[in-house]
């Protein structure tokens, strides 16, 4: 017999040997997924026996996490910015650093007292920006386009389970034809592929099972951002702005980009790690 408190503390242990910094908190997440509850309420049974089809599913869920797995595709969800997202292979997982993002731009809506905003995320993945924005702004008017089929699905299965209005399209942001659906918008939000050929060498175990197409953009990882720019800037406003997510070292190179593109009053935004994670710029009149 296997009690619970010998369960959680045996667990600990597994994932700490596996040298996985947050062991502690990958344990509670395992755990809660196997039992359907909370931490705390499953411990105050802490010296009851585990049900062998929950040992079997949580041993199931850690010979995962040992081939390099990532936790959040093993429990098929994770949070973004208080919100609930569906997640699985196929799609690029919601990150802390992107929060950097939505309070950016929900302090931009409401420095400049924009409050119906208009809109695009591109590259939209799970939905976790467009959702995110949509839920803090309920009177914005948010389109999210993605041009894989299999995030879609996650796209629209997240925006059903937030209930969230936002406007969903299936299109490739690189082609030139998908721009001429959209004008007068007020922002263009991307969280694009940013990761250079030697980013791609370096990833960590478990970012390998992500798609490589979410990832990789080139030597550089300047790519979706010198393609992005110049198609889809006609569809702003003049005076609307664009809001990149951005890789490690690489806000001058975007900046530049923006720049040469007639954008201006360019900004860096730091994430919670002090990392420049956020670049805008301000369209001005051609």
């Amino acid at each position: 017999m296997v009690t619970i408190g010998e369960l959680y503390t045996n667990l600990k242990s597994v994932l700490r040997l596996m040298n996985i910094d947050t062991y502690a908190f990958e344990a509670k997440l395992i755990i809660e997924k196997a039992f359907d509850s909370e931490l705390p309420r499953i411990l105050m049974n802490r010296d009851s026996a585990v049900p062998e089809s929950i040992l079997d599913n949580i041993q199931d869920m850690t010979e995962k996490r040992k081939k390099g797995f990532p936790i959040q595709y093993i429990l098929g969800e994770w949070e973004f910015y208080g919100y609930r997202f569906k997640v699985g292979e196929g799609v690029l997982i919601p990150r802390q650093d992107t929060e950097t993002l939505i309070d950016y731009v929900l302090d931009i809506c409401r420095k400049n007292n924009i409050k119906s905003p208009k809109i695009i995320d591109l590259c939209s993945g799970t939905g976790c920006i467009a959702i995110a924005l949509k839920k803090e702004m309920p009177d914005s008017e948010i389109y999210a386009l993605e041009n894989s089929g299999i995030a879609l699905e996650y796209l629209e299965y997240n925006a059903k389970l937030n209930q969230a209005d936002i406007k969903i399209m299936e299109a490739d942001v690189l082609e030139d034809k998908y721009t001429d659906n959209f004008k007068d918008f007020d922002i263009i939000v991307s969280n694009p592929p940013y990761l250079t050929r030697q980013d791609m060498r370096e990833l960590q175990p478990e970012v390998r099972f992500e798609p490589i197409t979410a990832l990789y953009a080139g030597e550089d990882g300047l790519y979706f951002y010198q393609r992005i720019t110049p198609l889809w800037k006609k569809i702003l406003k003049s005076g609307g702005m664009i809001v990149y997510e951005i890789g490690m070292n690489q806000h001058e190179s975007v900046s530049d980009i923006l720049k040469s593109n007639n954008f201006n009053q360019t900004e860096f935004i730091k994430d919670t790690a002090g990392i420049i994670r956020v670049v805008s710029g301000v369209k001005q009149e051609d």
